[in-house]
């Protein structure tokens, strides 16, 4: 865990991270073989880390390499829209470094983790969605759902520093706000309750830490620094710094710390 600390230290830049990306997969080149193919593919042949975002995410997509081309004009539309993504994913790598430790080094999230994947395919997703190129965005969404099982619609907002751990189920509907330095477990929903319009999602603030399977459903707000428990369904909002558990979920006492998400303690 201290590597993986000293790590996110080193990857707050986007020359930091690609320099730190490119020197373990020299190294894991070197030391796997047979994995040299897609780290040639997807790090050593790049020539930036924007280009390197594209091409692992478009074969993400299509697997089958039949769209890939189209993919990768899509994609890096998306990062030419707003370039700021890359900071975004930086700053999400640096979260999964920091509280996964399971996570030796950036390389891993970048290259296997579908978690960092998804919020990655979201990100460019919104950048088309707010560039007006909807049906593309909705693309995204799609492919993402299908092929990654997660399913976020393109208009949802996230701040930075996001952790989906695991990630398989994970659903987020068009009217979510998500702010900075939170953390999902697999399986959880944050949708609305019936077929209203308009604002009718969760709102999830910072330091947030929430449980596998736990459902936030409705127009509510999850206060800075709470604790959702695992299996959780939440239909009330959820005081700052509370931690909630149960069906439907109720307050069971204080958060010990006050950004949960960060130290990923799922203790109640």
């Amino acid at each position: 865990m201290a590597e993986a600390r000293s790590i996110a230290l080193v990857c707050a830049t986007e020359a930091s991270l690609w320099a730190e990306l490119r020197s373990r997969a020299e190294k894991v080149s070197a030391a796997e073989p047979v994995l040299a193919p897609a780290l040639k593919r997807f790090v050593l042949d790049r020539a930036s880390l924007g280009e390197a975002v594209v091409e692992r995410l478009a074969d993400r997509l299509a697997p089958s390499g039949e769209a890939l081309p189209l993919l990768r004009r899509a994609l890096a539309d998306a990062v030419a829209s707003d370039p700021e993504t890359l900071a975004q994913m930086r700053a999400d790598i640096r979260a999964t470094l920091e509280r996964d430790p399971a996570t030796e080094h950036a390389l891993a999230p970048f290259l296997w983790y579908k978690g960092f994947h998804a919020i990655s395919i979201h990100r460019l997703a919104h950048a088309l969605w707010r560039a007006g190129r909807r049906d593309l965005g909705f693309h995204l969404q799609s492919l993402s759902s299908e092929r990654l099982a997660v399913d976020i619609h393109p208009a949802a907002r996230f701040g930075v520093g996001i952790l989906l751990d695991h990630a398989t189920g994970f659903v987020a509907g068009e009217t979510t706000i998500v702010a900075d330095n939170v953390s999902f477990l697999h399986e959880v929903t944050l949708g609305g309750t019936g077929k209203e319009r308009g604002d009718r999602h969760p709102k999830i603030r910072s330091g947030v830490l929430i449980g596998a399977g736990a459902k936030i459903l409705g127009n509510i707000t999850v206060g800075e620094g709470a604790k959702v428990g695992a299996g959780s369904v939440v239909l009330r909002n959820v005081e700052p710094h509370t931690s909630v558990a149960g069906v439907p979920a109720t307050v069971v006492g204080r958060a010990s710390v006050d950004a949960p998400a960060l130290d990923m303690d799922h203790s109640l």
